[in-house]
C-alpha cells in the first residue's frame, strides 16, 4: 500500500469495469477511501471486495447518471455521506460509446451521449467543486479521449462529447482553480483489458504508433493518481495524453 492519497476521499464514476475500475483500485492502493460508483451492484460489489482484499477501503455507491441535475446531485450527496461527509477527489469517468456515424445517429442516441458524457459530469462537478473549495481544496480528473483531436468516421457524437469534456476541463480550471480545486483531464488512447485469447478487437488502431499495441487500464490509473496527488500541485487545466503516442506521433501503417 502506498500513501500518495492517504487520508483523502475519492468518488470514481463508471468504476465497475475497465479504466474506472483500475483508477478506483489504484486510488485505494495509495491510501484513499474510494466510493466506487456505477449501475451494476454485482460488478460494484466485486470491485469493492477486490479493493478490501488488497487492504484498501471502498464502498459501492449506485448511480445511473442520465444527465439530469437530479441524478448527479443525488450521487454527490450519497458519495459524500458514504465517505464521511466530504469528497476530496472526483473522477468523471462514466461514459458511453455508440459507434454510429453522423447519418446513422438518431436524435435519441445523440441526446443520450451528451447526457451521459457531458451533462452528467457537468452537474456532478457543479455539485461537488464548491464544497471542495469550501473545505480548502480538491482535485477533479476528467476522462477525455484521443478521438477528441483525431477524426474518425465513426463514433462522431462521442468524439464531440469528449471534445466538450476537454474544453470543460480548461474552463473549470479557470473557474475553480483560484479556490484551490485543481481540474485536469486524461486523454486515453486505445485502452482495454485483453480478451481471454490475448487479442484486442481494436489493436489495429495502434499499429504504427510508438507503443504498437493497445494500453492497459493501469496506465491510465497511474496518471490519475498523479493528477489527484500533491505531486501535481502546480498542474491546472491540462489534458495528459496517455495514448501510446497515437495523437502526438505520426502513425506509419505497417
Amino acid at each position: 500500500m502506498g500513501t500518495r492519497l492517504s487520508g483523502r476521499t475519492a468518488l470514481v464514476t463508471g468504476a465497475t469495469s475497465n479504466i474506472g475500475r483500475a483508477i478506483a483500485e489504484a486510488f485505494a492502493a495509495e491510501g484513499a477511501r474510494v466510493a466506487v460508483s456505477g449501475r451494476s451492484a454485482e460488478r460494484g460489489k466485486a470491485v469493492v471486495e477486490g479493493i478490501r482484499a488488497a487492504g484498501g477501503t471502498a464502498e459501492f455507491v449506485p448511480a445511473d447518471l442520465d444527465g439530469s441535475e437530479r441524478a448527479s446531485r443525488a450521487l454527490a450527496e450519497s458519495a459524500a455521506r458514504t465517505l464521511g461527509g466530504h469528497v476530496d477527489i472526483l473522477v468523471n469517468n462514466a461514459g458511453i460509446f455508440p459507434a454510429d456515424t453522423t447519418t446513422t445517429t438518431t436524435p435519441e442516441t445523440f441526446d443520450r451521449i451528451m447526457a451521459v458524457n457531458v451533462k452528467a459530469p457537468f452537474f456532478l462537478t457543479a455539485a461537488l467543486a464548491p464544497a471542495m473549495a469550501q473545505a480548502g481544496g480538491g482535485a477533479i480528473v476528467n476522462l477525455g479521449s484521443w478521438v477528441a483531436r483525431l477524426g474518425l468516421p465513426v463514433g462522431v457524437a462521442y468524439s464531440a462529447s469528449k471534445g466538450a469534456v476537454e474544453t470543460l476541463t480548461r474552463a473549470w480550471a479557470a473557474e475553480f482553480g483560484p479556490a484551490g480545486v485543481r481540474v485536469n483531464a486524461i486523454s486515453p488512447g486505445v485502452v482495454q483489458e485483453p480478451l481471454p485469447d490475448g487479442g484486442h478487437p481494436a489493436a489495429g488502431m495502434m499499429r504504427g504508433t510508438p507503443a504498437g499495441a493497445p494500453g492497459h487500464p493501469a496506465a491510465i490509473a497511474r496518471a490519475a493518481v498523479y493528477l489527484a496527488s500533491d505531486e501535481a500541485a502546480f498542474v491546472h487545466g491540462t489534458v495528459v495524453d496517455v495514448d501510446g503516442g497515437r495523437v502526438g506521433v505520426a502513425v506509419v501503417a505497417a
